[in-house]
């Protein structure tokens, strides 16, 4: 191929949504970032870490059949649906964690995948990345072949009436892109905002890992209809300050039990220190996946509460 992988640009997240006629709004879609590489011959597919994804989504590759452009680089998120109708990070990683080219067709009907175009970069031999969003959007919907699986990003006027849509329908969020803005490759840069929808929920804490001496992570879990307590992830990011662990550490001695009181076997075992399921703390995260397990959790404060209410039911609901 003679096109070579570039570093995506990168947004910035913030909380507050931009207005004015220089802005547009997009859905930011929960998948896979996958650029799409055609120099006239063959089509060729990277993520943001520029490790070819080509093999994983074979339903991509047919772009040189259509194409109206005599080469293409696009940008954009490969997504994959769950039950009910929703991007789920949960549902791409079947196909995206595929090494085995053979695995990816058998599961093509199980998990079929879309891919959201927002950009072009490179396009008919030239470098477009320079150009403003607005006219780059103009020459993607001039030279994209779209189609059932490959679909052009819809720009909005109103972030804030967007964002309230898609935090409604438990999506991620929203990006707000700058009509004036280039495409910096290999940049992060405020000509993009990144805004994000965040869940929380109360959980049990159920055991500790620790870095040397200190606790560095919480193992979470909730209740299940029988009374077992099921682990849904561990977490050791979030608001909590050096002091906070310290004093963490100190508390979890006199909580602590020599059997697992987790159901399931959590990911993180081997050297985990189980306490008594008492602690609950609030924790913000960006999914709650099939398999009830938390995506991206965030540890935000400790809180006083019932643990044995601390319920998958609630969360299925």
């Amino acid at each position: 191929m003679n096109l070579q992988p570039i570093v995506p640009f990168e947004p910035i997240r913030k909380t507050a949504i931009p207005a004015g006629a220089g802005w547009v709004h997009q859905v930011k879609w929960d998948g896979v970032r996958i650029l799409t590489y055609y120099d006239g011959q063959e089509v060729r597919l990277f993520n943001r870490r520029q490790n070819e994804r080509t093999d994983n989504y074979p339903e991509l590759t047919k772009i040189n059949q259509t194409a109206k452009a005599s080469s293409l680089i696009l940008d954009g998120e490969v997504i994959a649906l769950d039950v009910h109708g929703r991007p789920s990070f949960h549902e791409i990683m079947k196909r995206d964690s595929i090494r085995n080219p053979a695995r990816v067709h058998l599961l093509m009907a199980a998990v079929p995948i879309d891919y959201m175009v927002f950009d072009l970069i490179y396009c008919n031999g030239h470098w477009v990345n320079d150009r403003p969003f607005s006219e780059r959007t103009e020459l993607l919907k001039q030279w994209l072949p779209t189609n059932e699986r490959i679909h052009i990003v819809p720009n909005y006027e109103d972030g804030d009436v967007l964002f309230e849509k898609i935090k409604k329908q438990h999506m991620e969020g929203i990006v707000s892109k700058r009509l004036d803005s280039t495409y910096a490759i290999n940049r992060k840069s405020d000509q993009w905002i990144k805004i994000k929808v965040t869940r929380d929920l109360i959980a049990v804490v159920g055991g500790v890992t620790y870095r040397g001496a200190v606790v560095n992570a919480l193992l979470l879990g909730l209740y299940a209809s029988g009374g077992h307590l099921v682990y849904i992830g561990h977490a050791g990011t979030g608001k909590l300050t050096g002091d906070d662990w310290l004093s963490i550490t100190n508390f979890v001695e006199k909580l602590k039990i020599e059997r697992r009181p987790f159901l399931n076997q959590p990911d993180r075992n081997t050297n985990a220190k189980w306490i008594e399921p008492k602690l609950t703390v609030k924790v913000a995260f960006q999914e709650w996946t099939a398999g009830h397990v938390l995506r991206q959790p965030s540890i935000q404060a400790f809180v006083h509460a019932d643990p044995k209410r601390c319920t998958i039911e609630e969360m299925d609901e």
